[in-house]
């Protein structure tokens, strides 16, 4: 019973998106909504940005196991990432008028800059939307009661949202999140409600938390265990920056104004909610401490789960399980459109430049379709963790993407000598850490963004000065063709 509502819920949730997809009648519409999302359909989708699996599922595990020490990239960093780009750099990118990032890139510095970020950005997502899926697969996995198993709940989940996702594409990921922020706030609210009841009330919870260390979260004196401890942080509070979903829900904003608060909102709403399921994952070593000590050998993303089919009633069964499913498909659409919008507009477009809208839109949906096919197959073959799939995500971006981005913006001496030095010596730093010292004391990607930092103001010093200026107007398309001169 209770995974046939869930499957109607998933049939309403593909209406709801499906209706949404009528809205679409440009490569514009499909991309950035037009530019005509309110504040509250920003904000909510910004929050659901990170609030997907890695949160209800990963970091709530993560929580159990290491406490805040282990939570470092996310929630904190995550957070700190939305408000840095609300407050810095929504305001510059939204009045250029791009559709992806690596518009920005070519329009700062030229066409071998945007192919290389965007290839990094695409392949940054890998992992992101791997993790989703994984997800996904879990939780027919936990619903069939093993009947679906785990590989076999990727592929059904995977097909949910990409049918939606395909058709709908922004409109659908901006109209489906709202109704799913619905979901899942009063969802877990309500289920973590019960679960402190049921482990003695919200102050016996933290306080066995606070006695079990649970809340310490700064690092030591020790050099190296700040360095990681920093290198936590970065990877994601930076790394993310860079990154085409975040953007691509700032663009989508009807205003100025809505594109800094939206996101800045939304960053703040993560931060503070993201606490609702780690205060649940702990109630569950109250409750029934032998299942989370068996659990911990075995998958610690099965807590949850596990704990809400044990010992919840139906009726919170089925609104956990409603907004667990919701935290999964709103992040997992904005994050298959994101790498997709990037490739056919950064890549393949670069290739065939005189495209039509309509060949465009086109080819952007193809290319949902094929990347949704790709990280299926990822998911389906790797063991990472859903935590940890995503906290690897971010390193590419750090190591190659953050620097040309924030120098270009606001460092007017910024030029193609010093972003190739910044990709090249971020880039080859990291990778030949990344590979040669897989466990070193320092984290690959904080030395990678250092090594960029250098490449910039070598080549913004010995460089010629660029003549490209980020101002507004600058897009690939005048009004009705969204097409710029190469």
């Amino acid at each position: 019973m209770l995974l046939w509502l869930v499957v109607a819920y998933l049939v309403i949730s593909i209406g709801i998106g499906l209706v949404a997809a009528t809205k679409v009648h440009n490569a514009r519409d499909y991309i950035v909504a037009g530019r005509n999302l309110p504040m509250y359909i920003v904000l909510a989708m910004v929050f659901a940005t990170w609030f997907g699996a890695e949160t209800v599922l990963g970091i709530s595990a993560t929580f159990i196991d290491e406490g805040f020490r282990g939570l470092i990239s996310d929630p904190l960093g995550a957070s700190i990432c939305l408000v840095l780009f609300g407050l810095i750099f929504a305001r510059p990118l939204y009045r250029m008028n791009l559709l992806t990032l690596g518009d920005f890139f070519r329009v700062r510095y030229n066409r071998s800059t945007e192919l290389i970020l965007s290839l990094c950005i695409i392949a940054s997502y890998l992992g992101w939307v791997g993790a989703q899926i994984a997800a996904l697969g879990l939780v027919f996995n936990v619903l069939s009661d093993g009947v679906v198993t785990m590989n076999q709940g990727m592929v059904i989940g995977a097909a949910v949202v990409l049918l939606y996702t395909l058709f709908g594409g922004m409109w659908s990921v901006a109209i489906t999140t709202f109704v799913q922020m619905i979901v899942i706030v009063a969802g877990l609210l309500y289920v973590t409600w019960l679960a402190g009841d049921m482990a003695g009330g919200f102050n016996t919870v933290i306080e066995r938390a606070a006695a079990d260390g649970k809340f310490e979260w700064l690092p030591s004196l020790d050099a190296l265990d700040m360095l990681a401890w920093t290198a936590a942080l970065l990877t994601m509070a930076l790394g993310s920056i860079p990154q085409q979903d975040v953007f691509q829900r700032v663009n989508s904003s009807k205003n100025e104004r809505i594109a800094v608060w939206g996101t800045t909102l939304g960053g703040v709403s993560y931060f503070f909610f993201a606490a609702v399921p780690l205060f649940l994952a702990y109630s569950a070593t109250l409750i029934d401490p032998g299942m989370v000590e068996r659990l911990m050998d075995e998958d610690t993303q099965l807590i949850l789960p596990h704990l809400i089919v044990n010992y919840m009633p139906f009726a919170a069964q089925v609104i956990f399980f409603g907004a667990l499913l919701s935290v999964i498909m709103s992040t997992a659409s904005g994050t298959l459109l994101a790498p997709s919008v990037t490739f056919s507009e950064n890549i393949l477009r670069g290739f065939i430049p005189n495209m039509s809208d309509r060949q465009f839109l086109w080819s952007t949906r193809i290319t949902v379709a094929v990347f949704a096919v790709l990280v299926t197959i990822y998911a389906t073959s790797t063991e990472t963790t859903i935590h940890h799939m995503v906290e690897n995500a971010y390193r590419v971006t750090l190591a190659g993407a953050f620097v040309p981005l924030a120098a270009g913006l606001f460092w007017k001496r910024a030029n193609n000598l010093g972003a190739a030095l910044a990709i090249a010596f971020g880039m080859a730093t990291w990778l030949l850490l990344e590979f040669t010292v897989p466990e070193g004391d320092v984290e690959p990607q904080l030395i990678g963004l250092v090594a960029a930092i250098i490449g910039m103001l070598i080549g913004g010093y010995l460089g010629p000065q660029s003549h490209h200026r980020p101002h507004a107007g600058h897009h690939r398309a005048a009004a009705a063709t969204h097409h710029v001169a190469r």
